[in-house]
This record gives C-alpha cells, sequence and structure tokens, in this order.
C-alpha cells in the first residue's frame, strides 16, 4: 500500500528548498546505473515507420516490415509517422498538459490520487520508507475503454482538456490496433494474433509528466531504469527538452526526437507474446538543471483477467518457450519497478 504523501516536486522547487535526499539516486553498482546521467551519450538513431505503408502489399510495404522488424528487435523502439493524429491535436495536447501543470495546487489538488490508486494528480508513488523518488509530478488517468473512466480524476480546468484528451485516446485506439496488427505481420503471423491474446478488455492509461528544472541533474533522475510493463507504449516527447534514454548491451543511449511522430516502445507484454523476438528496451529519464520538460505517455496494457503467453507460432525446437504464462498487475510492475527490477523476471521460464 502507498505510503502517505510527500509535497510535490513542484512545490518543493517552488519554496526553494533544499534537495531532500530522498531524490538522490545511488548507483546500482550492475553497470546499468553507473554511467554519468547526463555526460557526452552517443545519440542512438531511431528508425522512421510509416505506419499506413506497413500496410501496402507493394515491395515498399515489404520493406518497411522488415525494417520495422529489425528496429523493434535490435532496440525495442521505434518513431512513428502518418499515424492519423493531426499535429494540432499534438501540441494541443501538449500544451493542455503544460497549463494543468502550472495551476495552483489547491487546483491541481481537486484531482488528487487516492491512497492505495494509480490514478489521479501526484508525485511518485511511495511504497516504502528506503525508496528513492523520482523528480516528477504526474496525472495518470484510464483513458479507455470510455466505461472504465473515473471522471473525477479528468481535469474541468484547464478548459478543453477532457475533450481533448477523449479525441486524442479515440484516435490513439486506432494506431494501437494498426500497430498490433503490424507486429503481427512482420513476424508472418494472423493479423489479429496479438490483439487477441490481449483481450477485449485491454486499457490505454495515459500519464502525463512534468519534470521541473533539478538543481543536481547528475544526483536525480525523472524516472528509474525500468522496462514498461505494457504491449507497447505511445510517448509524445517534449520536442524541446531531451531527456529520453535507452539501455543497450550495458551502455545507454540518448534518444533523438523528431517533432510529430509517436514515439513507440515495446513493453514487456509483447516481449513475452513474441517469446523474446521483441526485446521491451530499459529506459530512464535524465533531468535539465534549467528547464521543465513535458512528457505524455500512453501504456496500452493488457486484459486483468487474460493469461498473457508466447504465441505458438513462434515456440519451436530451435526457438523453445522462453516465458510462462503471466496475468499483467499494476501492483507487481510498481513493486518491481521501486526495486530496480524488472516485472519480467517472473515470467521467465
Amino acid at each position: 500500500m502507498e505510503k502517505p504523501k510527500l509535497k510535490t516536486v513542484q512545490e518543493v522547487v517552488a519554496a526553494g528548498e533544499k534537495l531532500p535526499e530522498r531524490y538522490l539516486y545511488t548507483p546500482t553498482g550492475d553497470g546499468e546505473g553507473d554511467q554519468p546521467f547526463n555526460g557526452l551519450l552517443p545519440e542512438m538513431k531511431i528508425s522512421i515507420i510509416d505506419l499506413n505503408l506497413l500496410f501496402s502489399s507493394s515491395d515498399d510495404g515489404r520493406e518497411e516490415l522488415s525494417k520495422l522488424h529489425s528496429a523493434i528487435s535490435t532496440w525495442g523502439v521505434v518513431q512513428v509517422m502518418n499515424h492519423g493524429i493531426s499535429e494540432a491535436l499534438l501540441d494541443k495536447i501538449h500544451e493542455l498538459t503544460k497549463q494543468f501543470f502550472v495551476l495552483p495546487t489547491k487546483e491541481k489538488q481537486k484531482y488528487a490520487r487516492e491512497i492505495s490508486s494509480f490514478q489521479g494528480f501526484g508525485n511518485d508513488m511511495i511504497l516504502s520508507d528506503d525508496q528513492v523518488l523520482d523528480w516528477v509530478d504526474r496525472l495518470y488517468l484510464i483513458t479507455y475503454p470510455e466505461d472504465q473512466r473515473q471522471l473525477k480524476f479528468w481535469p474541468e480546468n484547464p478548459s478543453g482538456f477532457r475533450e481533448t484528451l477523449h479525441e486524442y485516446t479515440m484516435k490513439q485506439q486506432l494506431v494501437v490496433e494498426k500497430f498490433f496488427k503490424a507486429l503481427a505481420r512482420s513476424l508472418e503471423l494472423e493479423d489479429n494474433c496479438f490483439l487477441e491474446m490481449h483481450g477485449e478488455n485491454a486499457t490505454l492509461e495515459t500519464r502525463f509528466n512534468i519534470y521541473p528544472p533539478c538543481p543536481r541533474p547528475d544526483k536525480v533522475l525523472g524516472l528509474k531504469p525500468h522496462s514498461d510493463g505494457s504491449a507497447f507504449t505511445l510517448i509524445l516527447p517534449d520536442k524541446n527538452v531531451e531527456g529520453l534514454q535507452f539501455l543497450k548491451d550495458g551502455k545507454w543511449y540518448k534518444a533523438s526526437i523528431l517533432p510529430h511522430t509517436i514515439l513507440i516502445n515495446v513493453g514487456d507484454t509483447m516481449e513475452v507474446m513474441s517469446n523474446g523476438i521483441y526485446k521491451s528496451p530499459v529506459h530512464r529519464v535524465v533531468l535539465n538543471g534549467k528547464k521543465e520538460r513535458i512528457y505524455v505517455a500512453t501504456f496500452c496494457n493488457a486484459d486483468e483477467d487474460k493469461e498473457i503467453q508466447p504465441l505458438n507460432g513462434l515456440v519451436s525446437e530451435a526457438r523453445p518457450r522462453l516465458y510462462k504464462a503471466v496475468k499483467k498487475s499494476e501492483k507487481n510492475f510498481f513493486d518491481y519497478y521501486q526495486q530496480g527490477r524488472r516485472p519480467i523476471e517472473a515470467a521467465m521460464i
């Protein structure tokens, strides 16, 4: 169960307080956290994928599917263009997120997360007394399907937030369905195989994040190293302030971002369903000493009643089954996350 809340990061910054010790991150000693957060890291070139082209039977379409397969099996992340969400809507989501976070604390607290609930406004979830905290304030909402929305957590201020989020969610759902089918095609499987295993009651959960300027960006993280528990995650990064980094072969790389694309990274659920062909990348968010950063992520999460396991078509003598059948658990994810571990460990055979 979550412990009592502390001040939000924005409140700490506004009060000019000394950096609380609970935010100081100590390297793990396993190599993953030992590289400088903001050092001169190599830049990863994230493949740009044309979502529409993936469904073309032309040579170009087959080439695009091959490019998708290569990128997801190597890095676990792509930038998607021609996704059907207008630049204007992406910019509006970013702007409304910014407007929400500049509201007075009292106004934001109307949507405060309740103890033991993941939804609502607050800072990092505090699950243990010795937990190192992430330097982030956030608003976390289940956005799809509509009957699972808890509108008491959906801000009425700024004006238009709810309506814009509804529009964005419905367009994201179309992207999600297409991307699931594209991943199946890239593995020469039937279009709906991942969608069916993922379940009819799968959810989209959107997390609006603000990372305020941090006085010690060399000692504090916006998000600790982790992999996502989702099938995949749709990310709307900040066009102006970088901070997302991915781990590969024990080294950190900074993500280069192309404006108005949607960044999609694979999560643990897809790694299990693909029997490890598609890897769920470990990533983190680093901070800026002078600028705040806005970042919106939508997690495509499996139906809690469905067992997720490697698809039969991807298990063979040459590639034995690597994972047990598992069910999605929000609590397990956060427990593992705070220990600096990957939830997928529990599924490995």
